[in-house]
């Protein structure tokens, strides 16, 4: 591989004009492509195989024209203070309120208070129920104005009014201020890195190019693959940070070869030759993890994984290839201006070697002080409880908290988190009477407090049941509640021959916790494992794998141990802008596997095959690891830095989620570059010496040799003569 990786290397530096026309050409026709492909639909977020999917869809069936995925608002009515808010001015202002979104755009149904007894028993509060034909995130301009509107109506005749519910939701969209500054940070820590404007501005042209092109796909194959507006945001921030990686170090090795005397063409192709193989590699262990994701049985996350594997892919040939054609128009330009004009000086120590040395000098302290140190931190993961936060996360800044609370205050916590409750008496000889009982029995459950009368289809053979909890939608006790109602339905069924099903956003928060619970070993093991395996090929050693893998699962867990101590316990809770503690988000454990596995393959691979590449090339173990310190550690601690830059500007967003997802993920970069892969690796290789890379004999025989470190060009005849346009225009 490193040879052919050379001559395309070559290749493109020769050949820069005609390479970067191509793909200004490719990123034209993409770009146009997308311009005129057709809006992508939104693919919904459907969660097969669940009992609260089931009952969606068969109330779907059951109740055509309900719009069952609609969104729908609440306005919670409070009277000022020492008033009812039945007294006549108030509940004439409530009802006009009711009434002008009634005839509001894309609304099919609002219920007011009075009418559907929605008042608290002080006779404070109230609140009204508005439905919409479009699903959340997709309500137009119009339709949420006048919602907004109409909620102004109402303060203005003197009531407190906010609301609740998803109508106000908006849909995510890619890109923003946080990209912007994360370019901002990586392009201040690459010029720090590599002293030299050009330098530093290349990772980034090539890194946008790549993004823009595969964002670019995913738009113009939208309609066709179904993949919605949301499907960009992991590819968006993964092409990003693996774009900048990848043509970092072979920007790096470039000017490495450079230093040793060799020609910038001869450069760029050794350094795709060799820096190269490991962004091949790299990529792929990427690719596993996103792919992987299909695993999980979310058909959202699936297309997300594979939509940001493609991504990573042209990732992947944009540094072979489109890296190599810039260094040819940027020549000698690409080292310091110290280093261009004070001639070649041979790899001299630095930060890096002598960090090693230490290592090697106290491997035993090292190792022991970095596991320990990760499994303290990892300690509150032990009391990870998961789920999806609702209203009860947002800040108080926002009106749905807002509404949140009075309704709390006004009705209890269980009336933001009501269980939708299907009755299918299909196979009932008396659906009411089997309707009747349903309610009868959820309704005799502790922690039910009341059980709104069945509303039938027009059938009359499927009924719907409103059971209001206790607690909170997000309480252990809500969760118990559900699973108590589903534990009677057999014996309902036995009894009335009705079907029950429990559905509702905080069933499926519940049942969509627990799928990806129960998918997290399982994807786990997918993931590891084909890594391990691809690392063995790349390593062709049994034990560096197998200690990149477990240091991957130690660092995953410390960064686990961080969000559950900050969004769950509280800690540092002021700090950072978390005004509601609770459950950590479903999605974090399986996303943060997935993409800080990739990001931490990509150090351990950069790192490590640089390191084995001093040892193949005849240095002695403790060498091999100070030589691959003194060349790749700045670069790896760069990109590091790059990432954590880029993950931490999402902790000062509003949204808990993403502000969630920003910490778990710099916590994850952070210890996974700076205590595993700079620490507790050295350490470990310094202890093995050269049984690390020990691998049986039958098992050399039988994996390929892809020649990761390079030895084929290092054993090669004299090095070619210079041929014509070596340096840059």
């Amino acid at each position: 591989m490193a040879t052919f990786l050379y001559r395309l290397g070559r290749w493109a530096f020769l050949r820069r004009r005609l390479v970067t026309l191509l793909w200004v050409a490719v990123l034209a026709v993409g770009g146009v492509l997308a311009a005129k492909a057709p809006a992508a639909p939104d693919d919904g977020f459907s969660m097969p195989g669940t009992e609260a999917q089931q009952a969606f869809d068969l109330m779907n069936e059951r109740f055509p024209g309900g719009h069952a995925d609609g969104a729908s608002a609440r306005l919670v009515f409070v009277a000022p203070s020492g008033q009812k808010i039945t007294a006549g001015p108030n509940q004439q202002a409530v009802e006009r309120t009711v009434a002008e979104l009634a005839h509001a755009e894309q609304v099919t149904g609002a219920v007011g208070p009075f009418q559907a007894g929605a008042v608290s028993k002080d006779g404070t509060t109230a609140y009204a129920t508005v439905s919409y034909a479009a699903k959340p995130g997709e309500l137009s301009k119009g339709a949420t104005a006048a919602l907004e509107a109409a909620a102004q109506h109402g303060r203005d005749a003197g009531l407190k009014v906010e609301v609740g519910g998803n109508a106000l939701t908006a849909k995510p969209g890619a890109g923003g201020s946080s990209e912007a500054i994360g370019m901002a940070l990586s392009a201040v820590v690459l010029v720090i890195t590599f002293g030299s404007l050009l330098a530093a501005g290349l990772p980034l042209l090539t890194a946008v190019v790549g993004v823009g092109l595969g964002m670019a796909a995913i738009t113009a194959l939208g309609s066709t693959l179904g993949l919605s507006a949301t499907t960009g945001t992991l590819a968006m921030m993964l092409g990003l940070a693996v774009g900048i990686d990848y043509a970092v170090f072979i920007v790096s090795r470039h000017r490495a070869e450079l230093a040793e005397g060799r020609t910038p063409e001869e450069a760029a192709g050794r350094a795709v030759g060799t820096a190269g193989s490991a962004v091949v590699f790299a990529g792929l262990t990427v690719v596993i993890a996103l792919a992987g994701l299909s695993v999980v049985g979310i058909p959202v996350l699936a297309k997300m994984g594979l939509a940001a594997a493609g991504t990573v892919v042209v990732a992947v040939l944009v540094a072979l290839t489109l890296v190599p054609a810039l260094l040819g128009f940027i020549g000698r330009r690409v080292l310091p201006r110290k280093a261009r004009t004070g001639g070649v000086r041979p790899a001299a120590d630095n930060g890096g070697s002598r960090w090693a040395r230490f290592v090697l000098r106290r491997p035993v302290a090292v190792l022991l002080g970095g596991v320990i140190g990760l499994g303290v931190l990892a300690a509150p993961a032990l009391d990870l409880r998961l789920g999806l936060p609702g209203d009860e996360a947002k800040p108080t800044s926002t009106t749905q908290r807002r509404a949140y609370d009075l309704l709390s205050e006004g009705f209890g916590p269980g009336f933001n988190g009501p269980l939708t409750v299907l009755v299918d008496a299909k196979g009932s000889a008396d659906p009411k009477a089997a309707a009747g009982e349903v309610a009868r029995t959820v309704g005799a459950l502790p922690g039910v407090v009341a059980v709104a009368p069945p509303m039938f289809n027009k059938a009359g053979d499927t009924a719907l049941l409103t059971a209001v909890p206790a607690t909170g939608p997000s309480a252990a006790e809500t969760k118990n509640l559900v699973h108590a109602i589903r534990g009677h339905a057999a014996g309902l069924k036995t009894a009335t021959g009705a079907t029950v099903l429990v559905s509702g956003a905080t069933a499926m928060n519940i049942d969509v916790s627990q799928k990806l619970t129960d998918a997290l070993v399982p994807y786990l093991g997918v993931v590891v494992g084909l890594a391990v395996l691809l690392l063995l090929v790349v390593f062709r050693s049994v034990l560096v794998p197998l200690k990149a893998a477990l240091g991957f699962l130690l660092s995953v867990a410390a960064a686990l141990g961080a969000v559950v101590a900050v969004f769950q316990w509280g800690w540092l809770a002021d700090l950072i802008g978390v005004e509601q503690t609770g459950p950590v988000m479903s999605m974090m454990p399986i996303f943060m596997v997935g993409v800080v596995f990739g990001l931490a393959m990509d150090y351990e691979v950069f790192l490590v095959t640089r390191i084995r590449e001093g040892f193949v090339h005849g240095e002695r173990p403790g060498e091999a690891i100070v030589t691959g310190f003194r060349h790749n550690a700045r670069v790896v601690t760069a990109a590091a830095f790059i990432m954590i830059a880029v993950f931490a500007g999402f902790i000062g967003m509003s949204e808990p989620m993403i502000k969630m997802m920003g910490l778990g993920l710099a916590a994850a970069v952070a210890f996974d570059a700076f205590v595993v892969r700079m620490t507790i690796v050295p350490a470990v290789l310094a202890l093995l010496g050269r049984r690390a890379w020990w691998l049986p004999r039958w098992l050399d025989r039988l994996i390929p040799d892809v020649d990761v470190e390079g030895s084929e060009l290092h054993s090669a005849a004299a090095e070619p003569a210079p041929v014509r346009e070596t340096v840059g225009v």
